[in-house]
Protein backbone atom coordinates (compact mmCIF):
# COMPACT_ATOMS: atom_id res chain seq x y z
CA UNK A 1 0.00 0.00 0.00
CA UNK A 2 1.74 3.61 -0.87
CA UNK A 3 2.36 5.78 1.90
CA UNK A 4 -0.88 7.46 2.90
CA UNK A 5 0.81 10.75 1.72
CA UNK A 6 1.08 9.84 -1.44
CA UNK A 7 -2.08 8.77 -2.37
CA UNK A 8 -3.76 11.24 -4.73
CA UNK A 9 -6.00 14.12 -3.48
CA UNK A 10 -9.70 14.17 -5.63
CA UNK A 11 -12.43 16.38 -5.36
CA UNK A 12 -16.39 16.29 -5.13
CA UNK A 13 -19.13 19.30 -6.55
CA UNK A 14 -20.95 20.64 -4.07
CA UNK A 15 -22.90 22.94 -5.66
CA UNK A 16 -20.17 25.27 -6.70
CA UNK A 17 -17.32 24.48 -4.29
CA UNK A 18 -14.76 22.00 -4.89
CA UNK A 19 -14.50 19.54 -1.71
CA UNK A 20 -10.87 17.84 -1.63
CA UNK A 21 -10.96 14.28 -0.65
CA UNK A 22 -8.37 11.36 -0.36
CA UNK A 23 -8.97 7.94 -0.14
CA UNK A 24 -6.73 5.25 1.84
CA UNK A 25 -7.30 1.43 2.27
CA UNK A 26 -8.97 -1.19 0.08
CA UNK A 27 -10.84 -2.61 3.46
CA UNK A 28 -14.36 -4.46 3.73
CA UNK A 29 -16.11 -1.24 5.20
CA UNK A 30 -15.83 2.44 4.38
CA UNK A 31 -15.56 5.09 6.82
CA UNK A 32 -16.34 8.91 5.87
CA UNK A 33 -14.49 10.98 8.32
CA UNK A 34 -16.59 14.26 8.87
CA UNK A 35 -14.34 16.52 10.42
CA UNK A 36 -13.66 19.19 13.17
CA UNK A 37 -11.88 22.24 12.80
CA UNK A 38 -7.63 20.87 12.14
CA UNK A 39 -8.42 17.90 10.11
CA UNK A 40 -6.95 18.39 7.24
CA UNK A 41 -5.95 15.91 4.79
CA UNK A 42 -2.93 17.51 3.36
CA UNK A 43 -1.34 17.10 6.97
CA UNK A 44 -2.27 13.66 7.16
CA UNK A 45 1.63 12.54 5.91
CA UNK A 46 3.45 15.00 7.81
CA UNK A 47 2.89 14.08 11.78
CA UNK A 48 4.17 10.53 11.58
CA UNK A 49 1.18 9.80 14.46
CA UNK A 50 -1.46 10.93 12.25
CA UNK A 51 0.02 9.19 9.37
CA UNK A 52 0.26 5.76 11.76
CA UNK A 53 -3.35 6.28 13.27
CA UNK A 54 -4.80 6.16 9.16
CA UNK A 55 -2.18 3.37 8.82
CA UNK A 56 -3.63 1.41 11.21
CA UNK A 57 -8.10 2.53 10.60
CA UNK A 58 -6.60 1.49 7.08
CA UNK A 59 -6.09 -2.28 8.12
CA UNK A 60 -9.36 -3.12 8.30
CA UNK A 61 -11.38 -0.20 6.34
CA UNK A 62 -11.37 2.22 3.52
CA UNK A 63 -11.11 5.38 4.70
CA UNK A 64 -11.92 8.74 3.60
CA UNK A 65 -10.96 12.13 4.21
CA UNK A 66 -11.69 15.85 3.09
CA UNK A 67 -10.91 19.08 3.91
CA UNK A 68 -14.43 21.58 4.85
CA UNK A 69 -15.33 23.85 2.31
CA UNK A 70 -13.22 26.66 3.27
CA UNK A 71 -10.52 25.11 4.39
CA UNK A 72 -7.10 23.11 3.42
CA UNK A 73 -7.51 21.82 -0.41
CA UNK A 74 -11.18 22.47 -0.70
CA UNK A 75 -11.98 25.95 -2.26
CA UNK A 76 -12.01 28.91 -0.25
CA UNK A 77 -15.89 30.56 0.58
CA UNK A 78 -16.94 33.23 2.82
CA UNK A 79 -17.28 32.69 6.40
CA UNK A 80 -20.63 32.60 6.68
CA UNK A 81 -20.80 29.89 3.99
CA UNK A 82 -17.78 27.60 5.85
CA UNK A 83 -19.99 27.99 9.47
CA UNK A 84 -23.33 26.61 7.29
CA UNK A 85 -24.29 23.35 8.53
CA UNK A 86 -27.15 22.81 5.81
CA UNK A 87 -23.99 23.22 3.63
CA UNK A 88 -21.59 20.77 5.29
CA UNK A 89 -24.55 18.20 5.50
CA UNK A 90 -24.63 18.98 1.75
CA UNK A 91 -20.68 18.35 1.46
CA UNK A 92 -20.38 14.79 3.01
CA UNK A 93 -23.35 14.06 0.41
CA UNK A 94 -21.11 15.48 -2.42
CA UNK A 95 -18.27 12.86 -0.88
CA UNK A 96 -20.68 9.97 -1.05
CA UNK A 97 -21.87 10.50 -3.98
CA UNK A 98 -18.53 11.20 -6.04
CA UNK A 99 -17.24 7.45 -4.10
CA UNK A 100 -20.78 6.29 -5.74
CA UNK A 101 -21.40 5.26 -2.24
CA UNK A 102 -24.83 4.56 -1.03
CA UNK A 103 -23.89 4.49 2.40
CA UNK A 104 -21.03 4.75 4.64
CA UNK A 105 -19.84 4.91 8.21
CA UNK A 106 -19.81 8.38 9.28
CA UNK A 107 -16.98 9.04 11.86
CA UNK A 108 -17.68 12.14 13.26
CA UNK A 109 -14.51 14.20 15.07
CA UNK A 110 -14.71 17.00 17.70
CA UNK A 111 -17.15 19.97 16.28
CA UNK A 112 -17.39 17.60 13.33
CA UNK A 113 -19.50 15.07 15.53
CA UNK A 114 -23.12 17.94 15.50
CA UNK A 115 -22.78 17.25 11.74
CA UNK A 116 -22.43 13.52 11.61
CA UNK A 117 -24.92 13.72 14.15
CA UNK A 118 -27.95 15.36 11.96
CA UNK A 119 -26.90 13.73 9.06
CA UNK A 120 -27.26 10.30 10.41
CA UNK A 121 -30.52 11.70 12.18
CA UNK A 122 -31.79 13.01 8.92
CA UNK A 123 -30.73 10.75 6.03
CA UNK A 124 -30.28 7.14 7.79
CA UNK A 125 -30.46 5.14 4.54
CA UNK A 126 -26.80 6.62 4.06
CA UNK A 127 -25.27 5.87 7.04
CA UNK A 128 -24.41 2.31 8.37
CA UNK A 129 -22.87 3.03 11.29
CA UNK A 130 -22.20 6.01 13.49
CA UNK A 131 -18.88 6.93 15.00
CA UNK A 132 -18.28 10.07 17.27
CA UNK A 133 -14.37 10.87 18.94
CA UNK A 134 -14.70 13.72 21.39
CA UNK A 135 -18.50 14.58 20.60
CA UNK A 136 -20.95 17.37 21.92
CA UNK A 137 -24.16 18.28 21.36
CA UNK A 138 -23.81 21.43 22.05
CA UNK A 139 -20.22 23.31 23.85
CA UNK A 140 -21.91 25.86 25.97
CA UNK A 141 -23.37 25.44 29.06
CA UNK A 142 -27.38 25.92 29.11
CA UNK A 143 -30.26 25.33 31.84
CA UNK A 144 -30.28 22.13 32.50
CA UNK A 145 -27.25 21.44 30.81
CA UNK A 146 -24.08 21.47 33.02
CA UNK A 147 -22.12 19.21 30.92
CA UNK A 148 -21.66 22.48 28.57
CA UNK A 149 -18.46 25.32 29.00
CA UNK A 150 -19.07 28.00 30.69
CA UNK A 151 -19.00 31.57 28.95
CA UNK A 152 -15.08 32.37 30.29
CA UNK A 153 -14.07 29.27 28.31
CA UNK A 154 -13.77 30.36 24.86
CA UNK A 155 -11.19 32.66 23.42
CA UNK A 156 -11.32 36.41 23.24
CA UNK A 157 -11.32 37.89 19.77
CA UNK A 158 -8.05 39.20 20.51
CA UNK A 159 -6.58 36.06 21.12
CA UNK A 160 -7.66 34.67 17.72
CA UNK A 161 -5.83 37.49 16.05
CA UNK A 162 -2.90 37.30 18.16
CA UNK A 163 -2.39 33.69 18.08
CA UNK A 164 -4.17 31.78 15.68
CA UNK A 165 -0.93 30.22 13.71
CA UNK A 166 1.16 31.65 15.75
CA UNK A 167 4.16 29.39 16.24
CA UNK A 168 5.73 29.96 19.22
CA UNK A 169 2.07 30.04 21.23
CA UNK A 170 -0.54 28.55 18.84
CA UNK A 171 -4.35 29.04 19.90
CA UNK A 172 -5.37 26.67 21.95
CA UNK A 173 -2.46 23.99 22.33
CA UNK A 174 -2.50 24.08 25.78
CA UNK A 175 -6.04 22.21 25.62
CA UNK A 176 -5.40 19.84 22.90
CA UNK A 177 -2.01 18.85 23.49
CA UNK A 178 -1.72 19.87 27.63
CA UNK A 179 1.53 17.75 27.59
CA UNK A 180 3.52 18.88 25.10
CA UNK A 181 2.69 22.67 24.99
CA UNK A 182 5.60 23.96 25.35
CA UNK A 183 7.58 21.92 22.17
CA UNK A 184 8.21 24.34 19.87
CA UNK A 185 8.13 21.99 17.06
CA UNK A 186 4.76 20.48 17.69
CA UNK A 187 3.47 24.05 18.27
CA UNK A 188 5.01 25.04 14.95
CA UNK A 189 3.24 22.07 13.47
CA UNK A 190 -0.19 22.86 14.80
CA UNK A 191 0.70 26.94 13.94
CA UNK A 192 1.40 25.48 10.42
CA UNK A 193 -1.91 23.30 10.28
CA UNK A 194 -4.33 26.58 12.01
CA UNK A 195 -2.44 28.95 9.00
CA UNK A 196 -4.09 26.48 6.86
CA UNK A 197 -7.41 25.74 8.00
CA UNK A 198 -8.47 29.70 7.89
CA UNK A 199 -7.77 33.15 8.53
CA UNK A 200 -7.75 34.28 12.40
CA UNK A 201 -11.11 36.87 11.15
CA UNK A 202 -12.16 33.20 9.43
CA UNK A 203 -11.24 30.85 11.86
CA UNK A 204 -13.14 33.12 15.01
CA UNK A 205 -16.22 33.13 12.91
CA UNK A 206 -16.58 29.38 12.49
CA UNK A 207 -16.04 28.91 15.75
CA UNK A 208 -18.73 30.98 16.55
CA UNK A 209 -20.99 28.96 14.90
CA UNK A 210 -19.91 25.55 15.28
CA UNK A 211 -19.19 25.64 18.61
CA UNK A 212 -20.36 28.30 20.13
CA UNK A 213 -24.32 28.76 18.42
CA UNK A 214 -24.46 24.84 17.50
CA UNK A 215 -27.11 22.88 19.30
CA UNK A 216 -27.87 19.83 18.21
CA UNK A 217 -29.72 17.93 21.64
CA UNK A 218 -32.88 17.51 20.50
CA UNK A 219 -31.92 15.11 17.07
CA UNK A 220 -29.93 13.27 19.31
CA UNK A 221 -33.05 10.54 20.39
CA UNK A 222 -34.27 10.49 16.35
CA UNK A 223 -30.44 9.03 15.71
CA UNK A 224 -31.77 5.39 14.87
CA UNK A 225 -28.34 3.73 13.01
CA UNK A 226 -25.88 2.05 15.63
CA UNK A 227 -23.61 4.53 17.34
CA UNK A 228 -20.39 4.49 19.28
CA UNK A 229 -19.21 7.18 21.57
CA UNK A 230 -15.45 7.43 22.04
CA UNK A 231 -13.88 10.28 24.83
CA UNK A 232 -10.99 10.72 26.55
CA UNK A 233 -11.34 11.36 30.23
CA UNK A 234 -8.97 14.14 30.40
CA UNK A 235 -10.05 16.18 27.14
CA UNK A 236 -10.03 19.87 27.90
CA UNK A 237 -11.29 21.35 24.58
CA UNK A 238 -14.52 18.86 24.55
CA UNK A 239 -15.04 17.76 28.29
CA UNK A 240 -16.10 14.14 28.88
CA UNK A 241 -19.38 14.91 30.12
CA UNK A 242 -20.45 16.46 27.06
CA UNK A 243 -19.78 12.82 25.12
CA UNK A 244 -21.69 10.74 28.05
CA UNK A 245 -24.49 13.62 27.02
CA UNK A 246 -24.31 12.60 23.68
CA UNK A 247 -23.85 8.50 24.52
CA UNK A 248 -26.80 8.78 26.68
CA UNK A 249 -28.98 10.65 24.79
CA UNK A 250 -28.16 8.44 21.32
CA UNK A 251 -30.65 5.05 21.50
CA UNK A 252 -28.71 2.13 21.73
CA UNK A 253 -25.33 3.95 21.72
CA UNK A 254 -21.89 2.68 22.81
CA UNK A 255 -19.54 4.78 24.98
CA UNK A 256 -15.82 4.05 25.34
CA UNK A 257 -13.71 6.39 27.85
CA UNK A 258 -10.32 6.12 27.14
CA UNK A 259 -7.65 7.60 29.54
CA UNK A 260 -5.30 10.30 28.17
CA UNK A 261 -5.91 13.92 28.26
CA UNK A 262 -4.99 14.44 24.09
CA UNK A 263 -7.81 16.01 22.37
CA UNK A 264 -6.80 14.81 19.18
CA UNK A 265 -7.81 10.98 18.27
CA UNK A 266 -4.08 10.55 17.11
CA UNK A 267 -1.99 11.35 19.98
CA UNK A 268 -1.44 9.53 22.76
CA UNK A 269 -3.41 6.36 22.50
CA UNK A 270 -4.44 6.53 18.95
CA UNK A 271 -3.99 2.82 18.17
CA UNK A 272 -6.76 2.40 21.21
CA UNK A 273 -9.36 4.46 19.10
CA UNK A 274 -8.25 2.74 16.21
CA UNK A 275 -9.69 -0.97 17.89
CA UNK A 276 -12.15 0.47 19.08
CA UNK A 277 -13.65 1.20 15.88
CA UNK A 278 -12.48 -1.84 14.28
CA UNK A 279 -14.28 -4.23 16.95
CA UNK A 280 -17.52 -1.70 16.39
CA UNK A 281 -17.16 -2.35 12.88
CA UNK A 282 -16.40 -5.76 12.13
CA UNK A 283 -16.77 -7.57 16.04
CA UNK A 284 -13.03 -8.10 15.96
CA UNK A 285 -9.36 -6.46 16.75
CA UNK A 286 -7.79 -7.82 13.49
CA UNK A 287 -5.67 -5.06 12.63
CA UNK A 288 -3.67 -6.66 10.19
CA UNK A 289 -2.55 -5.75 6.16
CA UNK A 290 -2.61 -9.05 4.73
CA UNK A 291 0.48 -10.41 6.35
CA UNK A 292 1.66 -6.90 7.12
CA UNK A 293 0.67 -4.98 10.55
CA UNK A 294 1.83 -1.47 11.99
CA UNK A 295 4.36 -2.63 14.95
CA UNK A 296 7.39 -1.16 16.80
CA UNK A 297 10.86 -3.32 16.17
CA UNK A 298 13.40 -3.45 18.90
CA UNK A 299 16.82 -4.26 18.53
CA UNK A 300 19.07 -4.47 21.27
CA UNK A 301 23.18 -5.26 20.94
CA UNK A 302 25.93 -5.44 23.01
CA UNK A 303 28.40 -3.11 23.59
CA UNK A 304 32.38 -4.09 22.03
CA UNK A 305 31.07 -8.16 22.23
CA UNK A 306 34.06 -9.09 20.55
CA UNK A 307 36.42 -7.86 22.45
CA UNK A 308 34.36 -9.03 25.79
CA UNK A 309 34.64 -12.29 23.94
CA UNK A 310 38.01 -12.24 23.21
CA UNK A 311 38.69 -11.10 26.93
CA UNK A 312 36.39 -13.77 28.40
CA UNK A 313 37.21 -17.05 27.00
CA UNK A 314 34.21 -19.34 25.39
CA UNK A 315 32.78 -20.68 28.05
CA UNK A 316 32.92 -17.93 30.21
CA UNK A 317 31.05 -15.45 27.41
CA UNK A 318 28.69 -18.36 26.63
CA UNK A 319 26.80 -18.15 30.39
CA UNK A 320 27.26 -14.75 29.61
CA UNK A 321 25.23 -14.43 26.83
CA UNK A 322 22.77 -16.72 28.15
CA UNK A 323 22.20 -14.92 31.01
CA UNK A 324 22.10 -11.45 28.01
CA UNK A 325 19.12 -13.22 26.53
CA UNK A 326 17.01 -14.79 29.31
CA UNK A 327 17.22 -11.16 30.58
CA UNK A 328 16.09 -9.85 27.23
CA UNK A 329 13.55 -12.60 26.54
CA UNK A 330 11.85 -11.72 30.58
CA UNK A 331 11.43 -8.22 29.61
CA UNK A 332 10.15 -8.57 26.20
CA UNK A 333 7.68 -10.77 27.68
CA UNK A 334 6.72 -8.20 30.43
CA UNK A 335 5.84 -5.61 28.25
CA UNK A 336 3.82 -7.51 25.79
CA UNK A 337 6.20 -7.90 23.00
CA UNK A 338 7.83 -11.00 21.11
CA UNK A 339 11.28 -11.95 20.65
CA UNK A 340 11.55 -12.83 16.89
CA UNK A 341 15.25 -13.67 17.07
CA UNK A 342 18.58 -13.64 18.78
CA UNK A 343 21.36 -11.83 16.69
CA UNK A 344 24.10 -13.28 18.07
CA UNK A 345 24.78 -10.59 20.77
CA UNK A 346 21.59 -8.74 20.67
CA UNK A 347 17.57 -9.45 19.92
CA UNK A 348 15.48 -8.47 17.69
CA UNK A 349 11.71 -8.40 19.02
CA UNK A 350 8.56 -6.59 17.92
CA UNK A 351 5.45 -5.00 20.12
CA UNK A 352 2.03 -3.69 19.36
CA UNK A 353 2.77 -0.11 20.68
CA UNK A 354 5.34 1.78 20.82
CA UNK A 355 5.39 2.85 24.12
CA UNK A 356 6.12 -0.99 25.28
CA UNK A 357 8.96 -1.37 22.70
CA UNK A 358 10.95 1.56 24.39
CA UNK A 359 9.98 0.86 27.93
CA UNK A 360 11.15 -2.29 27.33
CA UNK A 361 14.55 -1.50 25.93
CA UNK A 362 14.65 0.92 28.77
CA UNK A 363 14.34 -1.94 31.71
CA UNK A 364 16.50 -4.17 29.84
CA UNK A 365 19.52 -1.65 29.72
CA UNK A 366 19.72 -1.22 33.61
CA UNK A 367 19.30 -4.61 34.22
CA UNK A 368 22.33 -5.78 32.00
CA UNK A 369 24.11 -3.08 33.33
CA UNK A 370 23.92 -6.32 36.80
CA UNK A 371 26.03 -8.10 34.53
CA UNK A 372 29.03 -5.89 34.12
CA UNK A 373 27.87 -5.30 30.63
CA UNK A 374 26.44 -2.61 28.65
CA UNK A 375 23.80 -2.84 25.75
CA UNK A 376 22.61 -0.11 22.73
CA UNK A 377 18.50 -0.70 21.66
CA UNK A 378 16.94 1.14 18.93
CA UNK A 379 13.10 1.20 18.04
CA UNK A 380 11.14 2.54 15.11
CA UNK A 381 7.55 2.08 14.28
CA UNK A 382 6.14 0.97 10.58
CA UNK A 383 4.54 -1.59 8.79
CA UNK A 384 6.18 -5.29 9.91
CA UNK A 385 6.03 -8.09 7.30
CA UNK A 386 5.42 -11.79 9.32
CA UNK A 387 7.58 -14.44 7.17
CA UNK A 388 6.72 -17.36 9.58
CA UNK A 389 8.17 -16.70 12.87
CA UNK A 390 10.01 -13.95 11.13
CA UNK A 391 9.85 -10.49 10.00
CA UNK A 392 11.11 -8.41 7.23
CA UNK A 393 10.23 -5.18 5.93
CA UNK A 394 11.30 -1.45 5.94
CA UNK A 395 10.66 -1.13 9.38
CA UNK A 396 12.96 -3.32 10.30
CA UNK A 397 15.62 -2.54 8.23
CA UNK A 398 15.35 1.55 9.36
CA UNK A 399 15.45 0.27 12.69
CA UNK A 400 18.39 -2.08 12.45
CA UNK A 401 20.33 1.22 10.99
CA UNK A 402 19.28 3.04 13.73
CA UNK A 403 20.60 0.69 16.26
CA UNK A 404 24.19 1.47 14.50
CA UNK A 405 24.02 4.60 15.21
CA UNK A 406 23.27 4.27 19.02
CA UNK A 407 25.58 5.14 21.70
CA UNK A 408 26.52 2.67 24.29
CA UNK A 409 23.27 2.67 27.05
CA UNK A 410 21.44 4.12 24.96
CA UNK A 411 17.77 3.98 23.17
CA UNK A 412 17.80 5.41 20.24
CA UNK A 413 14.27 5.97 18.62
CA UNK A 414 13.20 7.39 14.78
CA UNK A 415 11.18 10.64 15.09
CA UNK A 416 7.84 8.46 14.05
CA UNK A 417 8.22 6.43 17.97
CA UNK A 418 9.01 9.77 19.53
CA UNK A 419 5.81 11.41 17.94
CA UNK A 420 3.65 8.54 18.32
CA UNK A 421 4.36 8.62 22.30
CA UNK A 422 3.42 12.58 22.79
CA UNK A 423 1.43 13.28 25.50
CA UNK A 424 3.11 9.49 27.14
CA UNK A 425 5.54 9.83 30.78
CA UNK A 426 8.85 8.94 28.59
CA UNK A 427 10.96 12.00 27.63
CA UNK A 428 13.79 12.11 24.64
CA UNK A 429 16.36 14.45 23.64
CA UNK A 430 17.28 14.80 20.62
CA UNK A 431 20.60 13.33 18.54
CA UNK A 432 19.72 15.16 15.31
CA UNK A 433 19.49 14.05 11.66
CA UNK A 434 21.01 11.26 10.55
CA UNK A 435 21.54 9.63 6.83
CA UNK A 436 20.70 5.97 7.80
CA UNK A 437 23.07 3.76 5.34
CA UNK A 438 20.24 2.21 2.12
CA UNK A 439 17.05 3.86 3.69
CA UNK A 440 15.91 7.11 1.89
CA UNK A 441 15.83 10.40 3.16
CA UNK A 442 17.25 11.66 6.15
CA UNK A 443 16.01 10.74 9.63
CA UNK A 444 15.60 12.81 13.12
CA UNK A 445 16.81 10.34 16.10
CA UNK A 446 16.33 10.90 19.74
CA UNK A 447 17.42 8.83 23.12
CA UNK A 448 14.74 8.23 25.33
Amino acid sequence: MPRLSETPIQYARSGDVNIAYQVMGDGPVTIVLVPGMLNLIEATGEVPAIERHYERMTAFSRVILFDKRGTGLSDRVPPGAMCDVELRLEDVRAVLDANELDSATLFGTADGTPVATLFAARYPSRVDRLVLYGATARWMADDGYDAGMPAEADFPPEQWRERWGNGAEPLGVELVTPDVAEDPHWCETFARMQRRAATPAAAYEYWQAAAISTDVRTVLTEITVPTLVIHRTGDLLFPVDQGRHVAGAIPGARFVELEGNHHFPYFGNGDAVAAEIEEFLLGSRRSVLGEQRVRTVLFTDLVGSTEMASDLGDARWRDLLEDHDRTVEREVKRFGGRTVKTTGDGVLAVFDEPAAAVLCGLEVRENIRSLGVEIRAAAHTGLVESRGDDVAGMAVNIAARVLAEAAPCEVLVTRTVKDLLIGSSLRFSTRGVRRLKGVPDEWELYAA
